[in-house]
């Protein structure tokens, strides 16, 4: 079983910066012969304000012939309470009626494929706590299947005893919830993306990858973080034995985020106060 990892896309109809990355990676993932690809999310650049976004990049990605998986990232849903653009239920529902379930599993032969919704985590609400139990329901009732789980954020960035990273990782009381759930029913595989960095590594006997962004990378803005800063996609080969290559994806531009930020993602700007 292959399954491509993309993440990161951030196209949109209307901020168009990244898109012509997607005439490539199509390229590439057609020619793969992967059995399925599975988007880790951000999917768009606004999704979670604009519907155009979710319904631009829906097209773009029927347009491959391989069956897609896809979890919402933080640009598609929102994120923690408190940010800009907070996950609620018009954000959450948008993106069911437009792409689909925020979390869902899919068996086979010997393999379960989990995809969280990881921009639940930290909320303290109903949602969250529902999918934690959807989560343990799922594992539980794997009959014996092997996991690997899918999610936008990465479960740390430095180390499971960090504390809280903020917009970058899972908040510490959510994380070690997790790695309890993870250790009690073997997960083999914690694939994410949102970092911008392409990097693999392991936690205790889970193996750990981050996909790298189908869109930009990040040079000045940004604290240094561990792999390496590449355009491309993930691709894991599941058998017997669990096997994961990082791929530059050729013709694919590296975008620096740094150069159009203010373009795509406009900063608020500082005013002096009134005298």
């Amino acid at each position: 079983m292959k399954i491509i990892q993309i993440t990161d896309t951030h196209f949109s109809p209307e901020k168009s910066h990244f898109n012509g990355n997607w005439a490539p990676l199509l390229t590439w993932i057609e020619d793969s012969r992967a059995d399925l690809i599975i988007h880790t999310g951000d999917l768009t650049v606004d999704g979670a304000d604009k519907p155009g976004d979710i319904t631009f990049c829906m097209d773009l990605m029927r347009q491959t012939s391989i069956p897609m998986l896809i979890l919402p990232g933080n640009h598609d849903v929102g994120h923690l309470p408190g940010s800009e653009q907070p996950v609620n239920a018009e954000r959450l529902n948008r993106w069911r009626e437009l792409v689909g379930e925020d979390r869902w599993f899919h068996d086979a032969g010997e393999w379960r494929f989990v995809g969280l919704n990881s921009l639940l985590l930290g909320q303290e609400n109903e949602e969250e706590e529902a999918q934690f139990e959807w989560l343990t329901k799922t594992l539980e009732e794997r009959n014996s299947r092997r996991i690997a789980l899918f999610a936008h954020k990465p479960l740390f960035v430095d180390g499971p005893d960090e504390g809280d990273t903020g917009y970058w990782g899972a908040r510490p009381k959510e994380r070690a919830r997790l790695l309890d759930l993870f250790a009690a029913h073997d997960v083999a595989l914690f694939a994410s993306g949102h970092l911008h960095w392409a990097w693999q590594g392991r936690h205790e006997n889970m193996a750990l990858t981050w996909g790298p962004s189908a869109a930009f990378i990040i040079d000045k803005l940004e604290r240094e973080m561990p792999g390496e800063r590449l355009i491309g996609a993930a691709v894991h080969t599941f058998g017997d034995d669990l096997q994961t290559e990082i791929v530059a994806v050729p013709g694919m531009t590296a975008y620096l985020f740094d150069e159009v930020i203010d373009e795509v993602y406009p900063r608020p700007v500082k005013t002096e106060a009134a005298e």
